[in-house]
Parts: C-alpha cells; structure tokens; sequence
C-alpha cells in the first residue's frame, strides 16, 4: 500500500474479516481535482495477486479450458460451474513460476515457454488484486498428469480441451462468462494466434 502519495491521506484503518484472505474498511481523504479534500470510506478486500494462463495448439486450433464450482456466482444466480482458464494466487511466487506450476496442477500439463501479455486489476471497486496475464502453446507430449488440481485445497477441476472457434461461440452463447478467460480468448483472436 502506498503510504505517501500528494491526492490521498489515509485516517483509519480497521480489520474486518481475516477468515480467509483480508477484508478491511479505510477511512481516507482524497483530493479532488477542484483542490477540495473529500473524506470517503471503502471496504477493500485483499486476496493477493494472482496469474491466470491459457494453453493453446496452434495445428489442431485448440485450447485447455477448466470447469469448477465457484460459490460466489452460485450466490449470484449461476449454476456456479464456471468455465475458465487455469489461475492462481501468487503465493509469494513470481507470477511467471506461479503459472508454470498452476497450469500443471490444474490441466495436467507441464509447459515451459509462457509468454506475459498484459496485467489487469479485475474489480478494482473492492478488490485488490492484480492478474498477470499469460499464453503459453501446448501439445499432447506435455501432458504429465490428469490435472484437476489439488483436493486438499477443496480443489476438483474438470479439464476441457475444446476447439478455439467453439470457445468463442461459447463466449456469444454466454456460456464462458469469466472475465479473464474472454480477455485471454480475445487476446488469440485479435492478434490473429488461432
């Protein structure tokens, strides 16, 4: 957190919740561009940063989704199996050896060569942490293991490998809703990769 900056005065900082990750409320000044200081108060929940990767063929114009249940969306009105790319948290890890290591745990496939392509912050209204963005090719002699992550983490990850064209028309038939994985699918098409 930066403690010295000219727009922004901290006043209070108080804990809420440190159940799972940090969840605090933070009573703040900001300077507005009229040269008025405004007190203002947000909650701001601190799970980390993280890094999210998709694995693609370019020859058979493939990529390796996941599938698992998030109950947050649940709570929202899906079905709460989400279709997405592999992520993870950090972990103290840089995000390059972080990804290396959650693409293998969760689809099973060791890969070497990830290129980064952009960082992001997802809900940067309450939540603090910034995604690293990464693609990396893969082919069938890469696969080490099933995936599916991790069961003692509460993990149990379905890993498709689906057709590139059909992950788009899953995007449009609102089936693949998670941000990250639109922006990463986006990412192949509009740089013309698949």
């Amino acid at each position: 957190m930066q403690q010295n900056h000219p727009r922004v005065r901290i006043i209070n900082e108080q804990l809420l919740s440190d159940n799972w990750y940090t969840l605090k409320k933070y009573t703040f000044s900001l300077l507005r561009r009229d040269g008025r200081w405004q007190e203002q108060s947000r909650e701001a929940y601190d799970r980390g940063n993280g890094a999210v990767i998709l694995l693609y063929n370019r020859d058979k114009r493939t990529v390796v989704l996941t599938r698992q249940f998030r109950f947050p969306i649940f709570l929202n009105g899906h079905d709460g199996f989400l279709i997405e790319a592999a992520a993870g948290l950090l972990d103290n890890a840089s995000p390059e050896a972080r990804i290396v290591a959650e693409a293998e745990e969760e689809t099973g496939f060791r890969v070497s060569h990830v290129q980064k392509v952009f960082e992001a912050f997802m809900s940067p209204g309450s939540v603090t942490e910034k995604l690293y963005f990464f693609i990396a090719e893969y082919g069938d002699q890469q696969r080490s293991g099933e995936g599916g992550g991790i069961a003692e983490e509460g993990e149990d990850i379905e890993v498709l490998e689906i057709g590139f064209d059909q992950a788009l028309q899953a995007i449009d038939q609102g089936e693949i809703v998670d941000a990250k994985t639109i922006m990463l699918l986006q990412h192949l098409r509009l740089k013309g990769i698949l």
